[in-house]
């Protein structure tokens, strides 16, 4: 189980062979790393778990390999246009995934890849970036001079970039970091950190440029990835309002704009959440939320319905499918304008 989406097993991975399984989306959300959010979203598993199918069945279009087989419609596996409605389950070839042994917050790869063999989750998060919008890490880790602007302190606005920023951040340590490329490199085991940046960039063109068709911006993203048979493959889930950030006529289009509304509505949380992270860090304390002494509240109803409109009208424009019945992208934007 993932904060967000379930995970079947109809046949378990092996050393040598890829296993079979799915992702059932939910409409749980999650932000700050919280995990499961006190409420639902309505209609958001199903947005993610479109956008997510009709982007894997781009990738494949395109050459890329990923681990995707379809969604499920009726007990059936089919493409995305030949589900009867926004489908919740996604079929998915499954590889193995070590425990990831730890003491504190020092964390054992060498063990991981042992038990791994050539057929594993690679324990990363590659991270490519377009323009770098308000909220973005980047601005906290990083100063402008480091990617070659010119502005001494980061602008109140987005800040396109001539050619995208790729960074490589770990996928299983309870606090995740962003890592050097050598470091990555090695967390990254057999696979190859330069085929794995190359599969990254690939991907995000091919995101951005369906983005563009639908009149959206696309920010910054990530993906997964799976080594197998000597082979890198897009794994869990790609191009959704989850795992990118996009923006229409300027305005948020993405997951960011329910967490900038908890910053707003609910900063005695958001600022317990960073103490409790920083504190684990201090301590070496591998679990933080456990170390966070305030819980967040719900949300009103009327910003649930405006979240919903955002991922619904938000997938339809994305792309160019009408797959729920959601206002327009205008309408739905205005909305959260207003928030």
């Amino acid at each position: 189980m993932t904060s967000v989406k379930e995970f079947r097993i109809e046949e378990a991975a092996t050393a040598d062979d890829l296993g079979r399984g799915s992702f059932v989306f939910t409409d749980d959300y999650s932000v700050f790393d919280w995990g499961k959010m006190p409420d639902q979203i309505p209609k958001k598993g199903a947005s993610l778990c479109s956008m997510g199918a009709f982007n894997f069945e781009l990738l494949e279009d395109e050459g890329v390999p990923t681990h995707y087989r379809g969604v499920v419609d009726g007990g059936e596996v089919v493409s995305l246009r030949d589900a009867s409605s926004p489908p919740w389950e996604m079929a998915i070839d499954l590889t193995q995934v070590p425990d990831l042994p730890h003491e504190g917050r020092d964390y054992d790869y060498g063990a991981y890849h042992a038990a791994a063999g050539d057929n594993y989750l690679i324990p990363l998060e590659v991270v490519f970036r377009n323009r770098i919008p308000v909220g973005s890490s980047l601005r906290r880790r990083t100063k402008p001079a480091d990617h070659g602007l010119k502005a001494e302190e980061w602008p109140d606005e987005a800040i396109d970039l001539d050619e995208p920023i790729v960074e490589f951040s770990t996928k299983y340590e309870e606090g995740d970091r962003y890592l050097t490329r050598e470091e990555a490199d090695t967390i990254a085991g057999t696979a190859d950190i330069a085929d794995l940046e190359a599969v990254a960039r690939d991907v995000n063109r091919i995101v951005t440029e369906q983005a563009e068709s639908g009149g959206l911006t696309h920010d910054d993203g990530k993906i997964e990835c799976l080594y197998y048979d000597g082979e890198i493959r897009v794994a869990d889930v790609v191009g959704t309002f989850d795992e990118n950030r996009f923006s229409y006529e300027g305005t948020q289009l993405s997951k960011e704009v329910i967490r900038q509304y908890h910053k707003r509505t609910q900063p005695e949380w958001v600022e317990a959440v960073r103490e409790a992270k920083e504190r684990a860090k201090r301590e070496n304390v591998a679990d933080w939320k456990s170390l966070c002494e305030v819980e967040p509240e719900h949300l009103d109803d009327d910003v649930l319905a405006v979240a919903s409109d955002m991922y619904t009208a938000g997938a339809n424009a994305y792309t160019g499918l009408q797959l729920f019945d959601a206002p327009p992208i205008d309408s739905a934007i205005g909305a959260v304008s207003r928030l």
